[in-house]
């Protein structure tokens, strides 16, 4: 009898909704218990600002209020004179706690908060050390909290200066594209992407590059963001009898479409563009359904003049963007250390 039940939909569906419920109160409750560290953290380190401020008490008074503390909270390590520091820090970088806010992109008049709870203490201290400007750091609490990134993936995306290149591909996303999927496609693609992981030189041909992406996917994922589902490489589409192989096929979760990426290993060529159109258009045509978005394609290049794309992409009707890679970065740092060693 047990197992008839354990078969039937709406048992399946009834133990799915209260799986979800609990993994629902597990979030809110370690939701409440970090805004309540937060907060805690804030007042401690704001207090220390007043009083510093008020009464022209030096740094001294740090190491004074931690040996008390450590005093009272033998077994907290949590009030180490660093810890304290960095809650003055965090309350000095956050007046406006619990959030923080910043500008919308393009405007000085409208602005965005950004809960601060939505990641953890320990992500805000790396932050706090890496990140000066509050509108950058403000970026990366919003990715992280979406992306649920770990501190060490989040350090990662920092080091690879991911809020510089978000949302900067060179695209025509605005003439064929719908508002709603405009907006997201355009926020979705950067320029340029970070290989570094790939530990290979500019030199390296197109298709080695591409078994190395396919090799270490959970990588080229992890630098593409989130919403990318891998399909396949060099993906096979016949058109007319004849056989075309696409680089690298994926499917975007969020965008409800495919995407095609070309790989170039020289500087962008205005004939690459051609290409990409007729892979959008064949996926369309073979592979697209009815409840799919239209198919974009993304043209990865070593290097490319942005006149020259521009006029490449003037008048076309399918959805695409350009943007360049960088390859070298790590093999140049690792070179550096092994000069300096043999000195």
């Amino acid at each position: 009898m047990s197992n008839e039940i354990t078969q039937h939909r709406e048992y399946k569906n009834w133990a799915e909704f209260i799986t979800a419920k609990i993994k629902l109160a597990h979030t809110q409750t370690a939701f409440k218990v970090n805004a309540g560290m937060l907060t805690l953290y804030w007042e401690i380190g704001n207090s220390i600002l007043e009083k510093q401020n008020q009464n022209g008490w030096g740094s001294k008074i740090i190491d004074l209020l931690a040996n008390d503390l450590a005093k009272s909270f033998p077994n907290n390590s949590g009030f180490s004179v660093r810890n304290l520091k960095y809650m003055r820090s965090f309350a000095e970088a956050y007046p406006q706690f619990p959030i923080v806010q910043v500008p919308l992109a393009q405007s000085q008049n409208e602005f965005v908060q950004v809960p601060l709870a939505q990641i953890t203490w320990y992500h805000h201290i790396s932050l706090l050390t890496k990140v000066k400007e509050t509108t950058e750091r403000a970026f990366y609490i919003a990715e992280t909290a979406k992306n649920e990134w770990s501190r060490d993936v989040m350090l990662l995306h920092i080091q690879s200066k991911l809020y510089e290149r978000d949302g900067k591909a060179l695209n025509n996303f605005e003439l064929t594209l719908p508002d709603y999927q405009s907006d997201l496609a355009k926020g979705i693609f950067k320029d340029p992407y970070n290989f570094d992981f790939l530990m290979l030189s500019r030199k390296a041909k197109e298709i080695e590059i591409e078994n190395l992406l396919t090799q270490k996917i959970t990588d080229f994922l992890l630098e593409l963001g989130k919403g990318f589902a891998f399909v396949g490489k060099q993906y096979k589409v016949e058109v007319d009898d004849s056989d075309y192989k696409i680089d690298l096929l994926f499917y975007h979760t969020v965008l409800h479409a495919y995407v095609v990426i070309e790989l170039k290993t020289g500087e962008f060529l205005p004939e690459y563009i051609s290409k990409l159109n007729f892979y959008i258009s064949a996926i369309d045509d073979k592979l697209k359904t009815p409840i799919d978005e239209p198919t974009i394609g993304l043209l990865l290049c070593a290097s490319k003049n942005n006149v020259k794309v521009e006029y490449a992409m003037r008048g076309l009707t399918k959805p695409l963007g350009v943007a360049s890679y960088e390859l070298e970065q790590l093999v140049k740092e690792n070179m550096d250390k092994i000069d300096q060693s043999d000195e």
